[in-house]
């Protein structure tokens, strides 16, 4: 009888994954190049141009940490903050809401509810710029349609605020989320919500003790998607409060286009990098608990 490969065949008789070759390396090669190219290079760029300064007198180029300075006090660090706030608040509010929705359209009997909320869902998560402020502006502005109609001037509302921004976010992060949601709730077992009845557990020690524990890192996910497509929007915001609202990305376009000051392109690229600073350590909370969670949705 013919003993089997013990490259192949691990010692309880299982068998072994085969060692990747460089096969595996060239098939992603291209994947790699157009990664690199895409998102390397213009990362390099910005780095070099955040960190170097051109002396006037002499044209020589040097190191500086000037810019990344400049980035982190005055108005610089008033639009950031103010990002982080408006993002964050979005985020939370629309992963609220997206959670409860996803949770109705997932426990409904009606799939044509189910496929409409879907469809809607898909169409209204990437309505934005231009387009959608104007939208608000003809529907909700100082004489948009819904303001006259329900005198919403009276209650204080203004469409060209944090506020007014914060509303006109969540009208395509919402949606965003129940996309987001609605996979991880199908992963739920109903084996599960059985065992757990069967021991006597209700339903809110059911989600306290498996359904959240099991969601929360698919849940922080779609939060980390909401605060980065918040904090990234630019069209917009630029199209509805133009400088306003201290946003950051509206404060690299001034910086760029020499709106405010002239030759500040390099504090531009200072603020871009705290952008990708922030946003790597919001995923660095994410990353560890999404593997962590995998296994259990799969």
């Amino acid at each position: 009888m013919p003993v089997p490969s013990p490259s192949r065949t691990g010692p309880a008789g299982g068998t072994r994954r085969r060692r990747r070759g460089p096969r595996t390396w060239l098939a992603a090669l291209p994947l790699l190049i157009f990664t690199g190219l895409c998102f390397g290079l213009p990362v390099a760029a910005l780095l070099y141009g955040a960190v170097t300064g051109t002396d006037p007198a002499t044209g020589a180029t040097r190191l500086t940490g000037e810019h990344l300075r400049r980035s982190l006090q005055g108005p610089y660090l008033g639009s950031l903050v103010g990002s982080v706030q408006l993002s964050a608040l979005t985020a939370v509010i629309g992963s609220l809401a997206g959670v409860l929705i996803a949770q109705a359209i997932v426990t409904s009997r009606r799939t044509w509810l189910r496929s409409a909320t879907l469809t809607a869902s898909g169409v209204l998560a990437n309505f934005g710029g231009v387009p959608l402020a104007f939208a608000f502006i003809a529907t909700a502005g100082i004489s948009g349609v819904v303001t006259r109609l329900a005198d919403l001037d009276s209650l204080g509302w203004n469409l060209y605020s944090f506020t007014g921004i914060a509303v006109v976010y969540l009208y395509f992060l919402t949606p965003l989320m129940v996309l987001v949601t609605i996979p991880a709730l199908d992963g739920l077992r109903p084996q599960w919500r059985e065992a757990a009845q069967n021991s006597g557990a209700t339903g809110r020690q059911f989600w306290r003790l498996v359904g959240l524990p099991v969601l929360a890192p698919s849940l922080l996910g779609g939060f980390v998607l909401l605060f980065g497509s918040a904090f990234a929007a630019h069209a917009t915001a630029a199209a509805l409060v133009g400088g306003s609202v201290p946003l950051v990305t509206l404060k690299i376009a001034d910086a760029l286009s020499g709106n405010v000051l002239v030759g500040q392109e390099n504090v531009a690229l200072a603020l871009s990098l705290d952008m990708i600073v922030i946003a790597g350590l919001v995923m660095a909370v994410y990353l560890p608990l999404q593997r962590r969670s995998a296994r259990w949705l799969r």
